[in-house]
């Protein structure tokens, strides 16, 4: 194959697990002679790569799909590929659903991308949704789509072993597996010498991280291996479990500078009985119990969570619990969206969405609200102070002022001056609005 001749569009929905996995495809792809294109039109294959874990999302996937067979009877020759964990649940039923999808492949078979590719260009439906107890990418490097060459994804494990009775993740993407650290540290080593700034170490669960061939190497080990790799290298995780976060992840956080002061660790609910009926592992008592462990080991860490209103069950009692836990932990962010069954769960099988559409809008609405108020305080706290600001790229509203993130995740925007993309900064904040900190540069 030529490279001019076969080019590839591909379009990522969901989490940032998906982004690192795209990445992994279009590695792989351009090793069987794929150009990676930003202009639909032009491509000869075109892969999109999708999530499960609620239902609007494979909704949007579908609309894109109608789009793509626009496409395609304009160009028949056009492959179209759907790959991920919505691949991973339909399968066979994806093909005869969608008629003129080529191509279906799960999470665990992108290597096999470049053989379905020859079968479907001949005239079959190529589909391998096999999962796999060892497949982790490891020896891949991916080719980093992140537009600014700044911060990029390492993928530290695959799949999910936690059982949660709403979540599609571990029929989809299989069994835990962690990777071998040595590989990790490489690609971060590649990473710095080519210029990126910023890693995000991702695991549907990284708290349970853990690799034994040889050395025993757990998350907070991991977390120092990639710390030690430079000073100047800002280190990121996500995601955390509220049952699995240990104090010696806290301990790490706060021994090494480099690693960002900010977890994500998704509650869910408010309710310890709701908690229970979800099988998440753990109380409200004990969610806390990490929380005050974040902000006694860590005070300066910021904590963002995923919200679920509606579930199975769920009464009036239980949404004041949520909001209640909300307002004693105080969240700089939030990910809210209400229950929506997915097939084949624990929930799906054994338990009745009994909650009203109406009841779920009202709640999540409510939970909306509050983070909001949340959120406006948690920026107002940081007027006057100052904060390293990583540049990422240029304001939205002005290239007369660039922007940032802090070490807690949080967006800061100032005047440019002389500084440039992946330079650290030193910035006062003088005002906030809604979702960004506002301020100037200092000298020190």
């Amino acid at each position: 194959m030529e490279d001019s001749k076969h080019k590839l569009y591909i379009e990522t929905y969901g989490c940032q697990m998906n982004v690192a996995d795209s990445e992994v495809v279009v590695k792989i792809l351009s090793e069987a002679g794929y150009d990676k294109t930003e202009m639909m039109e032009e491509a000869d294959l075109i892969l999109v790569n999708t999530c499960s874990v609620r239902e609007n999302a494979e909704m949007r996937v579908r609309g894109r799909l109608n789009l793509f067979n626009q496409v395609k009877k304009k160009r028949p020759g056009l492959l179209i590929g759907v790959i991920g964990c919505m691949a991973e649940r339909l399968k066979e039923k994806l093909v005869e659903e969608e008629k003129m999808v080529d191509i279906v492949v799960g999470p665990d078979a992108y290597r096999d991308l470049p053989r379905l590719v020859k079968v479907a260009g001949s005239g079959q439906k190529a589909i391998n949704t096999l999962l796999s107890r060892e497949e982790t990418y490891a020896d891949i490097s991916p080719v980093r789509t992140d537009g600014n060459k700044i911060s990029a994804f390492i993928s530290i494990m695959r799949g999910c072993e936690n059982m949660c009775a709403y979540c599609i993740v571990p029929y989809t993407r299989g069994a835990e597996r962690s990777r071998n650290p040595q590989t990790i540290v490489e690609e971060a080593k590649k990473l710095v010498d080519n210029g990126f700034r910023e890693i995000t170490l991702l695991g549907q669960n990284v708290d349970s991280y853990k690799w034994t061939d040889g050395e025993i190497v757990n998350f907070p080990l991991l977390l120092e291996k990639v710390a030690l790799v430079s000073p100047a290298l800002r280190v990121r995780f996500a995601t955390s479990h509220p049952k699995d976060m240990s104090d010696e992840v806290l301990y790490m956080m706060a021994k090494y500078p480099n690693i960002c002061k900010s977890i994500h660790l998704p509650v869910q609910s408010g309710s310890t009985r709701l908690l229970g009926i979800m099988n998440r592992g753990y109380s409200r008592e004990w969610y806390m119990n990490r929380i005050n462990a974040i902000k006694t080991i860590v005070p300066e860490c910021s904590v963002s969570t995923d919200i679920m209103v509606g579930f199975c069950g769920e009464t009036e009692e239980d949404q004041q619990e949520t909001m209640s836990l909300m307002m004693e932990v105080g969240y700089d962010f939030a990910f809210m969206f209400k229950y929506s069954e997915r097939p084949n769960t624990y929930a799906a099988r054994k338990m009745k969405d009994d909650v009203p559409e109406k009841v779920k809008v009202r709640r999540l609405n409510e939970v909306i609200a509050l983070q909001n108020k949340l959120s406006e305080e948690s920026k107002e706290k940081d007027l006057g102070k100052t904060y390293e600001v990583l540049v990422e790229g240029f304001s939205k509203k002005s290239k007369k002022d660039l922007s940032g993130r802090t070490s807690q995740n949080k967006v800061v925007v100032f005047p440019a001056e002389n500084y440039k993309i992946g330079d650290y900064v030193m910035v006062r904040i003088e005002r906030c609005t809604s979702a960004t900190l506002i301020g100037v540069a200092i000298k020190l």
